[in-house]
């Protein structure tokens, strides 16, 4: 399990949504509360967030970069390429990160063993506080007729008071 933040991914209601909270830790010490673990990408039509090491998460931001442009902003191409580079990479492998990523149409999951997943429901949660975050979000969605924004807002609130790896200084960025 990666540890020391919470990323969450929303789709619905036609919008895309990844929410992110600004904790940085080295071990049991906080040391930055305002950190960017989201970024847009290929000209601004493809969102992701990462969980795990900084200095590895870059990096394979880096390489996921690179897949879009290669494959012309194809999110599907771009995710199952990297996915298999990681898998078959030794230096990849090593790599302590998962992110996330999606478009208006498809959301994935890529883990630290080169897993690729991509969400029935449209909700993903990563880091320590991301299954708090997508159960939260899961029952927004079932229950209130919020837009996604507000989904990924409130369960990210939810995440940040139960999980102490999670701060409550968000990064929202939408589709």
């Amino acid at each position: 399990m990666v540890h020391a933040t919470t990323i969450l991914a929303v789709r619905h209601k036609d919008a895309a949504v990844v929410a992110g909270d600004g904790q940085v830790t080295l071990g049991t010490t906080v040391v930055k509360r305002s950190a960017r673990k989201i970024r847009r990408l290929y000209n601004e039509s493809v969102l992701a967030g990462f969980a795990g090491s900084a200095a590895d998460s870059f990096a394979l931001f880096a390489r996921f970069e690179a897949k879009l442009d290669q494959y012309r902003g194809n999110l599907e191409r771009s995710a199952v390429e990297l996915a298999k580079e990681w898998r078959s990479d030794r230096v990849l492998r090593r790599l302590e990160a998962m992110l996330v990523v999606l478009d208006r149409r498809s959301m994935f999951l890529l883990s630290g063993t080169g897993d690729l997943i991509e969400p029935d429901d449209g909700i993903v949660g990563i880091g320590s506080g991301g299954p708090f975050a997508q159960a939260a979000a899961k029952a927004l969605v079932r229950h209130s007729d919020l837009p996604a924004r507000a989904i990924a807002e409130e369960a990210m609130r939810v995440a940040a008071e139960i999980c102490i790896y999670t701060n409550d200084h968000l990064t929202v960025e939408e589709l």
